[in-house]
């Protein structure tokens, strides 16, 4: 196991000396979450009920025990090496439970998100050929929909009480040894395929996005150099299990610090009360939460609550407005460090604990990574232009990252070209290297010979206490080949106008670039989106035409 207490954390001395590397075999449910149980009982996670009353810790003995368990049991049913199980399993204990499980016995998980519909459990299950699913009680109707549309599937596994045609994972694991002898241990290589994702399919079909078992290991740079973890912390990240922003905040990079994780099983809307209550509840000292949960912190007074126990806070998706930063570090002490990567990658870009932070800016790369700006043939570059955000393929292949697309044959490669590895996303490198997003390759607007990030536009259109939430895309004009188009839900105590849209237009106006404010404004009621939350501007754009 890496002792993560040996690395400099120092940037300028990672980003010259930090190497990792990955040995022939690994697998985490053995090297990382055995070892640590054999170390003590330490608590691994806090289990928050959605009311917050009833707290349970888990060991990481606990994890060890149950996970072999499972692991046996998916081995008496027949599951072996490479078979795939589908996962759709909320915040609690036993998501671990079974992502170490079929770690153990070679079985390739695909986390999914509570979210999930049946067809898209279906497309999910059908483009990998599973042959299990496990999920809690909520999801087994979804699954009895599409049984004879998925003739892979033999296995469906509840975690909960069990209806008919479906295995108990409790039964299961009652009556497997909570043992693996090593000899009995499954022999996984560091290249084996050990779960994989589904990005969010914000302009096609999600891709499936295969990890494997030394993605694990790798996310050690986004424990040591983002996140800062060390051993005695209480880290909470807030997001679902299905997303890769999970194996990021709540399994990886943590496990790896030997730290204890907050599981907070609450459904519905945000709580925020609960939620600053649980920090100091649970001594939390390190803290990640998604834009919108700090916009929301911001638009109220925290001065009420103890978050003196905060002593890291990240945040990533996309920058945040100053003023939000501004408010959290008065209330906190603490700046919102960005930080940035994909289903496809580690964290590869961020604002470390020992570097200055630029607001608004995703910071610079990892260490480990070489992540420049370049343009259409992988030039990099000069200081301040747009181009792709890419990742330079080396020799050892970069930790952490993928190596293709699974289509169930060839890998699909087409993100690398000309030595990179081509994000989707643009921005800019300022003098001091230091990365600032601009947007989604495909959203960038042409207008008059100026690109426009709908980025950029959006968030100056935020700052308006009229707008709620917006998204901005490109529309065909004939004179300037596009122009900049705003839709905007509105706050409530806001009416739709023509002088209120007058009013946010001469607003963006002055917190932007005059030629970047949106010239046509549209006042809806919702947006399309993704299951994950990500605007699909593919459809504004088609509404548009």
């Amino acid at each position: 196991m890496l002792d993560l207490d040996s690395v400099a954390r120092e940037y300028a001395v990672a980003k010259e000396n930090f190497q990792i590397d990955i040995p022939e075999y690994f697998n985490f449910g053995f090297e990382v979450i055995d070892r640590w149980a054999e170390k003590g009982d330490k608590t691994a996670v806090i289990a928050v009920s959605g009311d917050g009353h009833n707290i349970r810790h888990v060991r990481y003995s606990d994890i060890s025990k149950n996970s072999n368990r499972f692991a046996n049991a998916l081995r008496e049913l027949g599951l072996s090496k490479g078979d795939f199980a589908c996962v759709v399993i909320g915040r609690i204990p036993e998501w671990y439970d079974v992502l170490f499980g079929c770690m153990k016995s070679g079985v390739v998980s695909m986390p999914g998100t509570n979210l999930l519909t049946a067809k898209d459990i279906a497309y999910r299950v059908n483009h990998s050929k599973a042959k299990a699913v496990v999920v809690t009680p909520e999801h087994c109707g979804k699954v009895d929909q599409i049984r004879e549309a998925c003739p892979s599937l033999k296995y469906f596994i509840v975690v909960g009480e069990a209806g008919e045609g479906w295995l108990s994972f409790a039964d299961l694991c009652a009556k497997n040894s909570p043992h693996i002898i090593n000899a009995d241990r499954v022999a996984t290589r560091s290249s084996d395929m050990m779960m994989a994702y589904f990005t969010s399919g914000t302009t096609a079909m999600p891709k499936m996005v295969p990890r494997n078992y030394g993605y694990g290991l790798a996310h050690a740079a986004t424990a040591l150099f983002w996140m800062d973890l060390r051993h005695d912390d209480v880290h909470w990240t807030l997001t679902d299990t299905g997303w890769a922003k999970a194996a990021w905040g709540m399994l990886f990079p943590q496990f790896l610090a030997g730290v204890t994780v907050v599981l907070y099983n609450g459904d519905g809307g945000f709580d925020l009360d609960l939620h600053l209550k649980l920090i100091p509840k649970l001594n939390v000292t390190t803290f990640c939460a998604p834009p919108t949960v700090y916009r929301l912190f911001a638009q109220n007074d925290l001065s009420g609550y103890d978050l003196s126990s905060i002593r890291r806070s990240m945040g990533a998706g996309e920058p945040l407005n100053p003023e939000v930063i501004r408010y959290w570090q008065n209330t906190t002490g603490t700046v919102i460090a960005d930080g940035y990567g994909q289903t496809e990658t580690i964290n590869i870009v961020a604002n470390f604990p020992d570097q200055p932070v630029k607001i608004g800016s995703m910071g610079q790369p990892v260490p480990g990574f070489d992540v420049d700006i370049v343009d259409d043939e992988g030039n990099r570059l000069p200081p301040n232009e747009i181009g792709h955000i890419a990742v330079r393929i080396t020799k050892p292949w970069p930790s952490g990252l993928f190596d293709g697309y699974y289509t169930g044959g060839a890998l699909d490669k087409a993100a690398f070209r000309n030595g990179w590895y081509y994000t989707g996303d643009t921005a800019t490198r300022d003098e001091d290297g230091y990365l600032w997003f601009v947007g989604r390759a495909d959203d960038l607007i042409s207008s008059a010979g100026y690109r426009i990030s709908p980025f950029e536009v959006e968030s100056s259109l935020i700052e308006h206490p009229a707008v709620a939430e917006s998204a901005v895309v490109g529309t065909p004009d004939d004179v300037r080949g596009q122009v900049v188009t705003s839709y905007i839900i509105l706050a409530k105590g806001y009416e739709p106008s023509d002088e209120l849209a007058k009013q946010i237009q001469e607003f963006c106006k002055q917190h932007t670039a005059p030629y970047k404010y949106p010239r046509i404004v549209h006042f809806v009621e919702t947006l399309p989106k993704t299951i994950s939350g990500k605007i699909r501007r593919v459809e504004l754009r088609e509404t548009d035409a």
